[in-house]
């Protein structure tokens, strides 16, 4: 191919139809194109770096096998498709990458055509290729169907329940398994390459079913069929280890080098003949091509915007102020030193709980349970059964996939199960497969679940030491970000004094009976704090600290004292707490007009979290500018009970 003057073969090449006529130079030359522009755009952006520098190679082999306008490939999570987005008609738009009215860090169906399904959480994409290969055969069509998963998305229980049914589907599907281990054995890929050759090859089918044909005509002939299908198990055995796949009646090739491009052609040219569930296990390197990612895959899975790379791994790192996750794990260690019986969860995110300091001090009580959220609340609520204190850290969006087992087999029972409910609220470039609106909706509604959500460090740990006094049930949530020392604390008192269990605090009194009274939730009590210095009345500042149970006789009083009450939270509106004493005033039969500020009814795509706290009115000055309105629509708020 003739690259065109001035340009890259990437923008030569402009998407996955030019691929084909390639060389094989041309091929290097645009995988480091691909990384190259992955880079320079997640660096700025923020985004997953080491995962989608790790399937270059892959990506490249897919769309050169497969035409995404007919075949359907199916991606797990989207943390390794930034190669695919760039092959497939956007490479002109990736610089917008999970930038507001950008490009998606995941795959999106409103985004391409060629991204056959939406994803952000892990291991869907066996049970979607199942159901996409069984509408295929419903419906006569004769496409392939190819679902890409991670080795540690396959350790999920969604996962294993898909890879559990396909057999009993009875139908034609490719599972290309990226196990990203920092090791590659070509030996292995190439005696696996020869049995894959082998067991599709025409006169290899050919004499297989020749042998079947005379063994049916023969004397004895099932018999010796028998013994033929024994002697190619054995075989099969000695040159490859026994496996669950082949267990589970699906074909198992490999392991190849998912950093070649031409051994993972003539693989799924292979697979296209191939008439069964089969399942291609390629090994690639997290970070590939990045001396960094490569050696940290960990810190450089995902990264935020602006991230500077060169010399990370020699450098120190800089102190970063303490956030919230970093702030709950120094709390969980603090009453682990003085309770052996305080135990650690997570679900395969360590670093992103901050848990790793837990798990270097108390080896023996941190537990990591890999990408399995249901699992790990059960397991928790089991050692709870038996004795011990368990806190789970798990972020708001990961929770939603554990609903059933944190009503039946935590709240339920009674267990003392901490869940640490991280990123809580909006959560910013990600979009809308991670922001963490549905905790407080869906759990309030559960019975016996008290729900602390926190303004500060100070009322943290008091919430945190109140769960391990009580052996309670409890979620505890915060969102991503700085975690406030103080807020609106007297500086003077050392320590500080949090306010009673269970009870919302009066911050400051409003100046007029009968006016405004603000009420906030977690990281919303700064922001109504602010508003009320903008308000054209002095008001009534509250923070209700707790979105379950509510303080009743705190804020019935406030309902029988203020016209207007304003309820500022980061979670949906439906279902949430403003809703809730929006209906509690109505009840009462109160001459109070209670408006809730919160998220709407909808699915909030990708933009930095500030931008999207903006636009739905989760800032002070939107606060303010709602009860002046007020003020300009009523003619004073002693009258708008009556709006």
């Amino acid at each position: 191919m003739k690259k065109e003057p001035g340009k890259t073969i990437l923008e030569s090449v402009k998407n996955f139809k030019g691929l084909a006529i390639l060389g094989e130079a041309e091929i290097d030359e645009l995988c480091c194109d691909i990384r190259t522009r992955i880079i320079d755009v997640t660096l700025k952006n923020g985004g997953h770096l080491g995962g989608s520098l790790g399937t270059v190679e892959l990506c490249v082999a897919l769309l050169r096998s497969f035409n995404p306008e007919r075949d359907k490939i199916v991606f797990d999570v989207g943390h390794q498709t930034y190669a695919y987005k760039l092959l497939t008609d956007r490479l002109d738009r990736f610089h917008t990458l999970r930038t507001k009215g950008g490009i998606s860090g995941f795959p999106r169906r409103a985004e391409s055509c060629y991204d056959a399904f939406d994803v952000g959480h892990s291991s869907t994409s066996i049970s979607v290729a199942l159901g996409f290969a069984k509408a295929r055969d419903l419906r006569g069509l004769g496409h392939e169907v190819v679902a890409v998963i991670g080795d540690g998305s396959l350790l999920n229980g969604l996962a294993l329940e898909a890879l559990n049914n396909v057999s009993a589907c009875d139908t034609k599907l490719t599972i290309v398994l990226n196990d990203n281990k920092m090791s590659i054995s070509p030996r292995v890929g190439g005696m696996a390459e020869h049995l894959a050759r082998l067991a599709v090859s025409s006169p290899y089918k050919r004499f297989k079913q020749f042998l079947k044909d005379r063994c049916r005509n023969m004397l004895r002939g099932e018999w010796y069929e028998n013994k033929l299908g024994n002697i190619k198990t054995k075989l099969k055995s000695l040159l490859q280890p026994t496996n669950i796949f082949e267990a589970m009646e699906i074909s198992y090739w490999g392991p190849f080098d998912g950093h070649d491009v031409r051994e993972l052609e003539r693989i799924f040219e292979m697979s296209k003949q191939y008439s069964k569930p089969l399942l291609i296990h390629v090994i690639t390197q997290k970070g590939r091509g990045c001396a960094d990612a490569e050696a940290m895959p960990s810190v450089f899975h995902g990264v935020g915007s602006g991230t500077v790379i060169g010399h990370a791994a020699k450098s120190a790192p800089k102190a970063l102020p303490v956030d919230w996750s970093q702030a709950v794990a120094d709390n969980l260690i603090r009453l682990a030193e003085h309770d052996p019986r305080v135990v650690a969860c997570t679900a395969a995110m360590a670093d992103g709980t901050r848990l790793n300091g837990f798990k270097e001090k108390f080896p023996a009580r941190f537990f990591d349970v890999g990408i399995a959220e249901g699992h790990m609340l059960t397991y928790a609520a089991g050692m709870a059964a038996g004795g011990m204190m368990p806190a789970v850290c798990i972020y708001s969006t990961f929770l939603q996939r554990a609903m059933d087992q944190m009503v039946h087999d935590i709240c339920m029972q009674k267990h003392p199960v901490l869940i640490a409910v991280d990123r809580a609220g909006l959560n910013g470039e990600d979009g809308e497969t991670h922001q963490g609106l549905l905790d407080v909706s869906w759990g309030r509604g559960i019975p016996g679940l008290t729900i602390g959500v926190p303004r500060d460090k100070v009322d943290l740990a008091f919430m945190m030491d109140g769960w391990h006094e009580r052996a309670i049930p409890m979620t505890i949530r915060y969102p991503k970000g700085k975690a406030p020392e103080a807020v609106a604390r007297d500086a003077f008192a050392a320590p500080a004094t949090p306010a009673a269990w269970g009870r919302a605090e009066v911050l400051r009194e409003g100046a007029a009976e009968k006016d405004v009274c603000l009420m906030g939730l977690g990281c919303m009590v700064g922001a109504v704090l602010e508003a009320a210095d903008a308000c054209p009345v002095s008001p009534t500042v509250v923070d209700l600290r707790f979105a379950a149970p509510l303080d009743w006789e705190t804020i019935d009083d406030l309902l029988a004292r203020h016209a207007l009450v304003v309820v500022a939270e980061d979670g949906y509106r439906d279902g949430g707490v403003g809703e809730a004493i929006a209906a509690r005033a109505a009840s009462l039969g109160l001459d109070c007009r209670v408006l809730p500020v919160a998220a709407p009814a909808a699915y909030i795509p990708h933009a930095s979290r500030g931008q999207q706290m903006e636009e739905y009115g989760l800032t002070a000055s939107a606060i303010a500018a709602l009860v002046e309105e007020q003020y300009r629509d009523y003619g004073g708020i002693g009258t708008a009970a009556s709006g």
